[in-house]
């Protein structure tokens, strides 16, 4: 029976980075997906449109990826500043994050007033 000798501090440290991994791997990946799915909302009406702007009808559609992926890359820019990796150019770059989600990162999304 084989015995780990390493102190309780040190395991812990070990399972603490693992997390800390693994959830700068979840927030990666849900990035990446918010992207893709804002990339992929503009080649479908882009090709249906001849300019490059949204459509009225659509616009609404279309901000909220645009907030949804902005809250993605703030969850993802906050892990990675808790783990020390605070230069967030990287993932501008590595992800290929548009300005306009640059731009909302961290806001909040707009609440509805209950009308009284």
């Amino acid at each position: 029976m084989s015995r780990d000798l390493r102190p309780p501090v040190d395991i812990l440290h070990y399972e603490i980075v693992q997390e800390q991994a693994s959830a700068l791997g979840r927030m990666g990946r849900t990035l990446e997906q918010a992207l893709a799915h804002l990339r992929e909302f503009d080649a479908a009406h882009e090709s249906s449109e001849s300019s490059s702007e949204t459509p009225a009808a659509m616009q609404p559609a279309r901000r909220k990826l645009v907030m949804e992926a902005g809250q993605a890359l703030w969850m993802f820019v906050v892990q990675r500043e808790a783990t020390g990796l605070r230069d967030s150019r990287h993932i501008m770059r590595t992800y290929n994050v548009p300005a306009e989600v640059q731009r909302c990162m961290g806001l909040a999304p707009p609440t509805k007033l209950a009308s009284k």
